[in-house]
């Protein structure tokens, strides 16, 4: 069957990574742009006969679910750019989505029925989950227009606006300049009121000169605030997208992690110092963190906002080696743990497990990484005691979820 051919699918249940699964001939076909029930007319976008599924995209709706709406980003839409492919969802159905994508993992990976719901940021419900971003990542297309890449492709689409980014990102002016032609454009506006800032392939831009600004002493950072806590991250670096999700998430660690007033925490893939800083405050004069992130730049920025924290100990290194080798994490009363899209994996589990912590506080960005990791857990002594899942990429099929597991 020819690659881009029309078939007409019947749309089953929905799947990781924000497509739904359908059959076609006994073929497993995974479809972007559609809901579970719906009758569509899909292009294929992968297909032949040496794959073990084909891939396609719902180009007309034959019978829609009540849960479709008009799409908020046409631009997302099929043959699109990623990044917002389930922008034709309601909102209220999309955290269903995800709840449902996220109970599935725990049942195939952990061998858990459990029923998570994933709950709305603040602001999102009245915002139709838009305008949330304070980061995006553009790049010029041959004409020097800024845009996105098509999905599963490196050709760049122009665009003429990116509605999930907040207004202050939106009244830049983006979209109507025009920059070298492939040329990388990062805009990081923070929640906390820091005056926006464009980096050009990764060097400060100034918008009203209109070139790079290459002084030495030219601003590369912002002030990030989350509730009374200010860091300094490097406008390169990382940091939560969702104007409301460091909040979100300091809040629900230190829920997880009770009370730990003299405790020793340990605060892995700790990125820069985002939970830190309350676990800091957390354990008190008689308490310790100790901190183990692996990228260079975060570290910098982290010790940038802990200079003062004298019960902090940052360390730069691989998660598993750092703790195999430090002298001074030998043992942790409660594990916080914030890895990335892969997850911890065999080796830092059995390296958490080793600290012997009552308690591990795991933030996660993919059901299918948490659930692997919560199973590896369990089999070493620890029960998961809470879950919770957070939707804070509203129109993707992201989430973020905080386990709880105690031993």
């Amino acid at each position: 069957m020819p690659g881009d051919a029309l078939v007409e699918l019947e749309v089953g249940p929905v799947a990781h990574g924000g497509h739904c699964v359908a059959r076609l001939h006994g073929r497993v076909v995974f479809v972007r742009h559609s809901l579970p029930g719906e009758r569509v007319r899909a292009r294929l976008t992968e297909s032949g006969e040496g794959r073990r599924f084909w891939r396609a995209d719902a180009v007309e709706v034959l019978e829609a679910s009540p849960d479709r709406v008009p799409s908020v980003w046409p631009a997302a839409g099929p043959g699109g750019v990623g990044g917002g492919e389930l922008a034709h969802v309601a909102p209220p159905a999309q955290r269903a989505w995800k709840a449902a994508v996220l109970d599935e993992q725990l049942r195939r990976l952990a061998h858990l029925e459990l029923d998570v719901p994933v709950l709305a940021a603040p602001g999102d419900e009245e915002r139709d989950g838009l305008a949330y971003r304070t980061r995006i990542d553009l790049v010029a297309d041959g004409s020097g227009r800024a845009g996105m890449r098509r999905f599963r492709s490196h050709d760049v689409q122009a665009l003429e606006s990116m509605p999930l980014a907040t207004e202050t990102i939106a009244g830049l002016g983006l979209f109507e300049r025009r920059w070298p032609a492939g040329a990388r454009i990062e805009a990081v506006a923070p929640a906390g009121g820091d005056e926006p800032l464009v980096l050009l392939d990764g060097v400060p831009f100034d918008l009203r000169r209109g070139r790079p600004d290459t002084r030495p002493n030219a601003r590369s950072s912002v002030h990030e605030r989350v509730g009374d806590y200010v860091y300094r991250v490097s406008a390169a670096g990382f940091w939560q997208v969702h104007r409301e999700a460091p909040a979100v998430l300091v809040d629900a660690v230190r829920a997880g992690v009770g009370d730990v007033v003299g405790a020793t925490v340990a605060d892995l893939y700790s990125g820069a110092g985002l939970f830190t800083v309350p676990l800091a405050d957390a354990v008190g004069p008689t308490g310790s963190v100790v901190s183990v992130e692996g990228d260079e730049r975060a570290v910098r920025d982290a010790r940038r906002t802990l200079h003062d924290r004298d019960n902090v100990t940052l360390h730069h290194g691989d998660v598993a080696q750092v703790l195999s080798r430090a002298d001074d994490v030998v043992h942790a009363d409660v594990v916080v743990l914030d890895p990335p899209r892969t997850g911890a994996g065999r080796a830092v589990v059995g390296a958490v497990a080793a600290l012997r912590p009552d308690r591990v506080v795991y933030v996660a960005c993919d059901p299918a990484a948490l659930a692997r990791d919560i199973g590896l857990l369990g089999e070493a002594g620890y029960r998961l005691t809470r879950l919770q899942g957070f939707d804070l990429f509203p129109h993707t099929h992201h989430l973020e979820a905080v386990a709880v597991l105690e031993r």
